[in-house]
C-alpha cells in the first residue's frame, strides 16, 4: 500500500493553515508546510507564518528549518517532504501538506525528477546584464524561443528561474520530468477558493495586519543583521516592497500598496499553477467562510479514502 498524504492547497489568505491543523487534531495528523518561505528563521510577519499558538496545537515541518540567507529549492523541498511523509506514516499517522506554491506540491505529488543543470557563470552574468539593459520582457521572449512550455509555468518577472531555464535550455536538458505516471502516494487534494473581490478584500486586510505586527520593524531587523538583499528570502513578497521604503525609494503608503499589488498578483499566478492540477477537489467559501463545514467534509472524504477511524 502506498503512503497516505493529505494536501490542502489554495491562494493566499483563504484559510488554508486553519482548515490544515483542524484536520490534522481530527485525525491524528501532522502538518508539513508546502510553503516556500515559511523554511526561514526570523522571517514570521511577511510570510504571514502560523502563531505560536497554531504551531503547538499539532506538530509541524518545514517551518523555521532556515536562515534567511539560506538558498531553498523545489528539489529540496521535494528531498525533505519525502523523507518527512515516510517518517509520519511509518508512526501511523496522517501527513497533512498545507501550502500555496503549487509547484512544490506538484513536483512532490507527480514525482517529478529534477536534472542538475551545471551552472556557466559566463551564460549567468551574460544573461544578467541582458536583462539589465534589455528588461525582463526580452529576457522572457528568449526562453520562450528555448523551451515554450517550462516559460509558460514561469513568471515574467522571475528573472532567477528564468535564467536558471535558458541555462538548462541551452545545454539541451529540460529541468524537470515526471519519473512515471504512477504516483508514490494515495493522496487527496482539496483547494480552497473564493470570488476575486472577496479575495483581495482579504488580502488588503492582511497586508494592513502586517504593517500593524511590525512588518517595517522585522524587514530593518533583518537588514541590520546583515542579510544581503540579494538573499533568495529578500526577494519574496512582503519584504522587496518595505526595503524600497527603507531605502527612500518610495513612501510608506506607497510601499504599502505596491505589497498589496503584489500579492493580488501572486494569488493570479497560485491559481494558473493550479489549473495545471486537474485532480484538486475545490470548495468554494462564501465572503465569510463556514469552515467548520468545510473541515467536516474533508474528514469524512479522507475517512472513506484511506479507511480511517
Amino acid at each position: 500500500m502506498k503512503p497516505r498524504v493529505a494536501v490542502i492547497l489554495g491562494p493566499t489568505a483563504t484559510g488554508k493553515s486553519h482548515c490544515g491543523i483542524a484536520l490534522a487534531k481530527r485525525l491524528n495528523g501532522e502538518i508539513i508546510s508546502g510553503d516556500s518561505m515559511l523554511v526561514y528563521q526570523r522571517m514570521d510577519i511577511g510570510t504571514a507564518k502560523p502563531s505560536a499558538e497554531e504551531l503547538a496545537a499539532v506538530p509541524h515541518h518545514l517551518i523555521d528549518i532556515l536562515p534567511p540567507d539560506a538558498a531553498f529549492s523545489v528539489v529540496d523541498f521535494k528531498e525533505k517532504a519525502e523523507k518527512i511523509i515516510a517518517d509520519i506514516n511509518s508512526r501511523g499517522k496522517l501527513p497533512v501538506i498545507v501550502g500555496g506554491t503549487g509547484l512544490y506540491i506538484k513536483a512532490l505529488l507527480e514525482n517529478y525528477e529534477f536534472n542538475t543543470v551545471e551552472e556557466c557563470s559566463e551564460l549567468r552574468s551574460e544573461l544578467e546584464a541582458f536583462a539589465e539593459e534589455h528588461g525582463n520582457s526580452a529576457l522572457y521572449e528568449k526562453l520562450q524561443e528555448l523551451d515554450l512550455e517550462t516559460a509558460s509555468r514561469l513568471h515574467i518577472n522571475d528573472r532567477r528561474r528564468i535564467i536558471r531555464a535558458i541555462e538548462a535550455a541551452q545545454s539541451g536538458e529540460k529541468i524537470a520530468h515526471r519519473k512515471s505516471e504512477e504516483w508514490p502516494y494515495e493522496t487527496v487534494v482539496f483547494g480552497l477558493r473564493m470570488e476575486r473581490e472577496s479575495l483581495y478584500a482579504r488580502i488588503n486586510a492582511r497586508v494592513d495586519k502586517m504593517m500593524a505586527d511590525g512588518l517595517v520593524e522585522e524587514t530593518k531587523s533583518l537588514l541590520d543583521s546583515g542579510l544581503s538583499l540579494d538573499a533568495q528570502s529578500m526577494h519574496s513578497i512582503g519584504y522587496r516592497q518595505i526595503v524600497w521604503y527603507l531605502q527612500g525609494q518610495m513612501d510608506k503608503l506607497a510601499a504599502v500598496e505596491k505589497l498589496k499589488q503584489a500579492t493580488r498578483n501572486f494569488a493570479k499566478r497560485q491559481f494558473t499553477w493550479y489549473r495545471q492540477m486537474p485532480y484538486i477537489k475545490w470548495f468554494d467559501l462564501e465572503k465569510e467562510p463556514v469552515y467548520e463545514k468545510i473541515i467536516d467534509e474533508m474528514q469524512q472524504t479522507l475517512v472513506e479514502k484511506f479507511k480511517l477511524r
